[in-house]
């Protein structure tokens, strides 16, 4: 069996030698995504010289991860910098010349397809058949009205009626059928098509919120959400040149790769393993084993702290909060936790000799008929390709080669990730011939595809309201242990963050860096008198 052992604080560091007086506090980092790494390097900038970062997987990223194939970059992960004024990674890529926008300065477009201002949109249904262009702005204008309504429940303080469910899938669906059900201008046979739309416009709202289904996304607080004004951007180069860049002023000695967290134990909750280890180590210095945090690493090993900033996403938090924290998470926080939500949004790439869509189109968008008077989007396992809801085509192809980019959320991705290279790309060929009436198009030469859900280190993309939470619960998820108002032990023990942590800016890549910036600020200002 392997022996644990307790990591001894180094004392002879010579950046610390200004500090001795007063010992520098042990800061420890749980994971390296870009809310670690936005931690780390604003302490580390800030004078702080015991810092460690410890990341499960053997990359840095966390849910940025850009794959190279041939000449192209594909990200798995995080792709757009949603919005310019103000935000941090923006303002990371711009400076560092990164950048390529896809969008109006001022507009954003479809909040999915957004890798080319240009072309139009396919909506194909079943038969084969595309839905005239004119049917489909009439659509979207009016889903897009209804969606404004939703922003306004929160924004305004407007009540929530009982028929909603308090739920964004149900209001919308709701008004949106009444609207196109009332309309005398159009035929039986367009109403059938537009009711047939609601269900894939939800679709791509579910993988833009990262939910199951909108159902499950609380419409009192939908509005609270906030996009940043500007156009959104990719970076051609791949979105983890950012996690470069964050990481290019941390020493490598810091991140420690390959390192899972089994239990933090915190508030002096040293366990007696710890306690007959420190007993029969005459080496370990004094303060290590009166320490508040310890982090007991998979490995055995036992790492001293003052300070835990754990930036694990939320899906860890749900599977593994009652054995990640000894003694446990307050039930208020147990609470939050558990209340907010956090689904799969995942990407399939698939890579074609020859493009077999016109040059003019810039995404397919899969219309199921028999789907106009559907209340569930949760489908049988064996038909989990209907959550699919649309290939968006990735441009330049001059970059990217001939590839579409296919989006799939939910139940319906995990079941997706089960299944083999083989058996997705007959599934997705199956469907392009189906809906475009094309029985030709050849199988793709390559596949590529995301597997958040099932990763044991994700367990999920990124994080909503569900429906029962509230941004006071982003607000308890984010507040350090133990609670000021309720101990007077040692402050700001194990601290929180990543963007389930960010109240408006939740799910993005920017609420990620500014919660790891803001965990930082807090220790910063705890010690500005031991930093000057």
């Amino acid at each position: 069996m392997q022996s644990c052992e307790i990591s001894a604080d180094s004392t002879d560091d010579p950046l610390s030698s200004g500090l001795r007086r007063k010992r520098q506090p042990r800061i420890v980092v749980i994971g390296a995504g870009l809310a670690g790494l936005s931690a780390a390097k604003a302490l580390l900038e800030s004078g702080f010289t015991d810092v460690t970062v410890l990341e499960a997987t053997d990359r840095i990223g966390g849910r940025v991860q850009s794959v190279q194939l041939g000449h192209a970059t594909f990200e798995l992960g995080a792709t757009w910098i949603h919005g310019s004024h103000g935000n941090p990674v923006y303002h990371l890529a711009e400076d560092n010349g990164l950048l390529e926008e896809t969008t109006d300065s001022e507009r954003s477009v479809g909040r999915i397809s957004l890798y080319s201002k240009n072309g139009v949109a396919y909506h194909l249904t079943n038969s084969g058949q595309r839905i005239p262009k004119d049917v489909v702005e009439e659509f979207s204008d009016l889903y897009n009205e209804v969606y404004n309504l939703t922003q306004e429940f929160f924004q305004r303080g407007k009540p929530v009626n009982a028929e909603s469910q308090n739920s964004v899938g149900v209001f919308t669906r709701d008004v949106v059928r009444k609207r196109v059900k009332a309309d005398p201008d159009d035929t039986e046979a367009v109403k059938r098509l537009k009711l047939a739309m609601i269900q894939q416009y939800l679709k791509v709202e579910s993988c833009e919120s990262s939910s199951h289904s909108m159902d499950e996304v609380s419409l009192s607080e939908f509005g609270e959400w906030t996009e940043i004004p500007g156009a959104h951007h990719v970076i051609p180069c791949g979105f983890i040149k950012i996690v470069e860049i964050l990481a290019r002023s941390i020493p490598k000695s810091v991140i420690q790769l390959r390192k899972p967290v089994k239990c933090i134990h915190w508030n002096q909750s040293v366990s007696k393993e710890i306690e007959r280890v420190a007993d029969h180590n005459s080496d370990l210095p004094e303060e290590n084993k009166a320490s508040n945090v310890f982090v007991e690493c998979e490995d055995c090993e036992f790492i001293p702290a003052d300070h835990v900033i754990v930036t694990v996403s939320l899906g860890v938090l749900k599977k593994r909060h009652e054995s990640l924290f000894h003694p446990r998470l307050p039930e208020e926080k147990v609470m939050a936790i558990e209340k907010l939500g956090i689904n799969t949004t995942d990407k399939i790439f698939l890579e074609f000799e020859e493009p077999f869509w016109s040059s003019e189109c810039n995404s397919i968008q899969f219309v199921w008929e028999d789907e106009a008077e559907s209340e569930s989007l949760t489908y049988p396992e064996e038909l989990w390709y209907k959550k699919i809801c649309s290939f968006d085509v990735l441009y330049p192809p001059e970059r990217y080669g001939h590839v579409l980019s296919g989006w799939i959320c939910g139940e319906e991705a995990l079941i997706m990730e089960k299944c083999d290279d083989e058996t997705v790309a007959e599934t997705c060929t199956e469907m392009l011939r189906k809906f475009t009436g094309n029985p030709n198009i050849p199988k793709p030469r390559r596949i590529l595809r995301s597997s958040w859900g099932s990763n044991p280190h994700f367990r999920g993309s990124y994080s909503y309201t569900q429906v029962g939470s509230s941004g006071a619960d982003v607000e308890k998820l984010a507040k350090p242990l133990p609670y000021a108002e309720s101990s007077k032990a040692p402050p700001m023990q194990v601290m929180f963050s990543g963007e389930a942590t960010h109240r408006k800016y939740y799910s993005t890549t920017h609420g990620a860096v500014l919660s790891g910036q803001r965990e930082a600020a807090r220790l910063i200002e705890m010690y500005q008198d031991l930093l000057q």
